[in-house]
């Protein structure tokens, strides 16, 4: 075990917020794909985290909405007159974005996922 220096840290040290997250996925989605609509965005994350993981459409639709605003997405409807589907596409502005959300929470990831291993080796004993 480590000492912790007189600060105790009570968050789990992955700085990355849920929100943070699926951005940086959703955009790394919209990347590989020429266009995507909501409901493919949440099957993909679905079918790519095993069904383990998948955010909310309360929270996928307005964060699509927000990445529009802020140019980082363009989005147009399938059936303008009827509004059916609404297919969204990765701007050069949200690939330069995502670029930089990569290089951001990259070391977070990887603390992420060191913890995570020693919890596991340590909990199991590698026996998992």
């Amino acid at each position: 075990m480590s000492n912790y220096k007189g600060k105790l840290n009570r968050q789990f040290p992955a700085k990355i917020s849920t929100t943070a997250f699926t951005s940086i996925y959703i955009l790394h989605l919209l990347k590989n794909n020429d266009h995507l609509y909501g409901q493919k965005i949440l099957d993909m994350i679905n079918e790519q985290m095993d069904a383990r993981w998948q955010p909310s459409r309360g929270m996928v639709y307005p964060l699509l909405r927000e990445m529009e605003d802020q140019g980082y997405v363009e989005s147009w409807w399938s059936e303008p007159d009827k509004r059916s589907i609404r297919y969204y596409r990765l701007t050069e502005k949200g690939a330069e974005h995502l670029e930089k959300m990569k290089i951001k929470y990259k070391s977070s990831f990887r603390e992420a996922r060191k913890i995570i291993d020693t919890a596991i080796d340590e909990i199991y004993q590698g026996n998992i």
